[in-house]
């Protein structure tokens, strides 16, 4: 006699899942996991659903199930917002949930503030610690990547992935309506946007291209900073002299009883003092966080600061050769919050939170995309440098094949095995792929249309 499904052990079953992938559960996977027929797993289903015992978004095959939010035993609260997308919050602490409570009184209730040095000036890098010290050391050992490599080359192995992840999970955090699936379309045609909300997303990758390439030669810079809001904000700015340039206009927060500085010797001289700092701090993590929250509550920038930080916090990772941070999953109002207790408390506790638990999503959708691509082939990882030289050299410089070959000087024993490589690497080169040879969409396009001459 074959068992009877109970509605509880949908629930448990959902419950486990979740707590292996916080993306929601398929009807697919519970089914397997509590066996009986699909229509009836299907029906009660729906019956949760309509209880309110679950929560279902997307359609079709892109039907997930979560636990309601006020699940009292679920470490994560999921934060359904459409049809399409939910995020998902960490389990707070005490500490942080009360810090919450604060920033949650109406904002007639909670005191104007304005710019506080001393959050920067008493920072002393490798004494002073924004992130506790043994977390620090823990996100640092996992997010490593094993081995002696150049720096960047993480960033670099999963640059693909990374555009897309980094991009669109920042530019949603402003507010940006483009779904995953646009933004990898977006990506992928390489046609010009037609709204703001496409420029931001190009904006985002092209940044972060700039960073992967930039950061292994020029490391942590002020210069380096300036540039990347100058990419992030390109077309996106009324007036061009604002890129990468201190700020002279007043800047408000929007939700948030916080004033920034609006003295430009002021941003510029404390900017100076974050990038300082900084460089000078030994644990990747810490100067990851550091850069995040220092650059945000700064605003030095007319528009663009938190972007601008979030994408800076990666570049300590990157010269560690660390997983980069994407910021995957974050609800926004769990990040303005997280933002508003350092505005407005110079308290962490929320964004310390915050941040360890997005970089940790990071460090395990990275470590299995770098597992996924199996050992590196020797032979390309010692010529790297040589094939990303000759693929410019062919289609920026118009070499053949053969003279681009010749032009390295390699050793006469790797001339036949590098020339097939690179052969099949230019037929694989695409706009969309094309970022790891240093290459722009517009060169890489304009070979295309000659007919990828070789």
């Amino acid at each position: 006699m074959t068992q009877k499904i109970q509605p509880d052990a949908i629930l448990e079953a959902v419950k486990a899942l979740a707590a292996e992938d916080a993306r929601g559960v398929s009807s697919s996977e519970i089914h397997a996991r509590v066996g009986g027929s699909y229509a009836t797993v299907g029906r009660l289903l729906d019956k949760l659903v309509q209880a309110q015992a679950l929560v279902r978004t997307g359609k079709a095959r892109a039907t997930r199930y979560f636990l309601p939010s006020g699940e009292a035993d679920v470490r994560e609260t999921v934060n359904v917002t459409d049809v399409v997308t939910a995020t998902v919050s960490p389990a707070w602490s005490g500490k942080a949930q009360s810090l919450l409570k604060v920033l949650n009184r109406p904002l007639g209730a909670r005191s104007l503030v304005t710019y506080q040095r001393r959050f920067l000036d008493e920072y002393v890098p490798n004494q002073s610690a924004l992130l506790p010290p043994e977390l620090a050391d823990a996100l640092a050992q996992e997010g490593r990547m094993q081995g002696q490599q150049p720096a960047g080359t993480y960033a670099r192995k999963v640059l693909e992935q990374l555009l897309i992840d980094l991009s669109w999970s920042s530019s949603r955090l402003e507010g940006n309506t483009y779904s995953l699936l646009a933004t990898e379309e977006l990506f992928k045609s390489g046609d010009p946007p037609v709204d703001w909300d496409g420029v931001m997303l190009l904006n985002h990758k092209r940044a972060i291209e700039f960073l992967v390439d930039a950061v292994p030669t020029y490391g942590l810079s002020d210069l380096v900073i300036r540039n990347l809001h100058a990419l992030l904000m390109q077309d996106l700015l009324a007036d061009v002299a604002g890129l990468g340039a201190i700020r002279s206009k007043v800047v408000n927060i929007s939700g948030t009883t916080y004033v920034p500085s609006q003295v430009p010797q002021l941003l510029e001289e404390m900017l100076a003092q974050v990038v300082a700092k900084a460089q000078l701090v030994k644990n990747p993590a810490e100067a990851a966080f550091f850069l995040w929250v220092n650059l945000a509550y700064l605003q030095p920038f007319e528009d663009g600061n938190k972007r601008t930080s979030r994408l800076a916090a990666n570049i300590p990772l990157m010269l560690y050769n660390c997983a980069p941070l994407a910021f995957l999953d974050v609800d926004p109002h769990d990040y303005a919050k997280a933002m508003m207790g350092v505005y407005e408390l110079l308290d962490v506790s929320l964004a310390v939170e915050l941040f360890a638990w997005t970089y940790r999503r990071s460090i395990r959708k990275y470590k299995v995309i770098l597992e996924a691509m199996g050992s590196p082939d020797p032979f390309r990882v010692r010529h790297r440098e040589h094939l990303s030289e000759a693929v410019q050299h062919v289609v920026r410089s118009g070499r053949r094949l053969d003279q681009a070959v010749e032009e390295l000087g390699l050793p006469v024993e790797d001339v036949g095995q590098f020339g097939e490589t690179l052969k099949a690497e230019l037929e694989m080169l695409t706009a969309h792929n094309c970022a790891r040879y240093r290459l722009t969409i517009g060169e890489v396009q304009a070979w295309i249309e000659r007919g990828k001459p070789i």
